[in-house]
């Protein structure tokens, strides 16, 4: 008995029971608060670092051109003489007679085939040039007086005039596209893809458009063309040329016909424009643009400085004086305006009205910065910033070189009875809305 007891006693440690150590509460949402706060600096850490090199991983990924558009300028003709802006005609030169042993052809008579296979080879120059047209359309929306939904859908011409590698930038007029919500461009493949405005023009009414590449179908790139700005100061009376967009208020059409006048000029702010009359019968809401034989753009379709009596045929506006404001506009540059609508005082009518040469001061409009600075109708500018100015030309050189904000000297002789007295006008540059 006393042997079986000492043999519980021995063994009676393996009876015991082993208890879990309680659980420290405390120390474990210490550990659990430490781990997420290592995670939390951890990815703020590689988010930081993500964000620095991204854009060194895109440029060495994906390379991107330059993004800066360049347009080369045309040298305006010199003045002749009279100052009428042409040049001298060369002398045709005197007939020579020809040997007798050379042989004479004479030039066969034109028959119908031939004048089609003319208008044909015409339409083909068009078809190519069509290539660089999309349709642009604005879409705005808003509530009736019966707060019923509408929406309504203005659609115009666009010409693709450049690709700087990262988007296509389109040009079209700003009046499509006013109050938008939405703008849509659709290609000649009848892809369709959103946009947005980049800039415009507040004189003029020309707009920048822009459509991001990575939005663009690959198969769309390779159908449609950029389009190629002529020299337009090279156009005379009875030039040829298509209108190509939508000239007759439906897309891709072509039309041909003849330069009717190319010394006519429009009146803007600040700016003078050639502007080109043609034959071609088109909408008085027609855009577009005009083109030559060489498939270049050499006017803008702009309904809307035509003469009342000319809404029937389509005018255009010289394209080598806006070169400068598309490249601006293209680059996200706003154009700079003081409000002046001018004209050039020359010496033959210096002489005959007895004004001072420089540049006429027809209209001031209303609320501009010229308003501000105090100029006046019938003002005559002679300086800006103490350089001369003796045409619009000039004085649109010298406006055009400041930026928004920018202040301008502006220099006058104003009429005091029989006399003109000089004064100065400081002004502020401003942007057209």
């Amino acid at each position: 008995m006393k042997r079986q007891e000492e043999k519980e006693q021995e063994f009676a440690f393996i009876k015991e029971k082993i208890k879990d150590k309680p659980i420290d509460r405390r120390r474990l949402l210490l550990r659990f608060g430490y781990n997420i706060l290592c995670a939390v600096m951890f990815g703020a850490i590689a988010c930081l670092v993500f964000v620095w090199l991204k854009p060194y991983l895109e440029e060495w990924l994906y390379p991107k051109g330059e993004s800066t558009i360049s347009i080369p300028k045309d040298d305006a003709p010199e003045e002749t003489e009279e100052g009428n802006g042409e040049q001298p005609e060369e002398p045709a030169p005197a007939p020579t007679q020809a040997p007798e042993n050379q042989t004479v052809i004479m030039q066969e008579k034109l028959e119908l085939e031939d004048y089609q296979e003319l208008q044909d080879k015409l339409y083909e120059i068009g078809k190519q040039a069509n290539k660089s047209v999309v349709t642009v359309t604005g879409v705005t929306s808003g509530m009736d007086w019966f707060d019923t939904p509408y929406e309504n859908e203005n659609r115009a011409a666009g010409i693709v005039i450049a690709n700087n590698g990262q988007e296509l930038l389109i040009l079209t007029e700003k009046k499509v596209i006013a109050d938008a919500q939405e703008i849509s461009i659709t290609f000649i493949d009848e892809t369709v893809v959103s946009a947005s405005l980049k800039k415009y023009d507040g004189n003029t009414g020309i707009a920048i458009i822009s459509v991001p590449l990575g939005k663009i179908p690959k198969e769309t790139l390779e159908q449609m063309a950029v389009a190629s700005l002529g020299n337009s100061y090279l156009i005379k009376q009875g030039t040829t040329v298509l209108a190509i967009g939508s000239p007759l208020g439906v897309n891709y059409s072509i039309l041909c016909g003849t330069i009717t006048s190319s010394q006519n000029e429009v009146t803007t702010i600040d700016r003078n424009y050639t502007i080109f009359t043609t034959d071609i019968v088109g909408s008085e809401t027609g855009s577009g643009v005009l083109i030559n034989l060489e498939g270049e753009i050499i006017g803008l379709v702009l309904q809307d400085y035509s003469n009342q009596s000319d809404r029937n045929t389509i005018t255009a506006l010289s394209v080598s004086e806006m070169k400068q404001m598309i490249e601006d506009l293209s680059n996200g540059r706003d154009v700079p305006y003081v409000g002046l609508r001018l004209s050039t005082v020359t010496e033959d009518i210096a002489k005959e009205f007895h004004i001072p040469k420089g540049v006429y001061v027809k209209t001031v409009v209303m609320d501009s910065p010229a308003m501000a600075a105090g100029l006046q109708e019938a003002d005559v500018i002679v300086r800006i910033n103490g350089e001369d100015v003796a045409t619009v030309e000039q004085y649109n050189q010298k406006i055009y070189a400041l930026n928004p904000e920018d202040p301008a000297v502006i220099s006058i002789k104003r009429q005091n009875g029989e006399e003109y007295v000089d004064l100065d006008c400081s002004a502020v540059a401003g942007v057209l809305k």
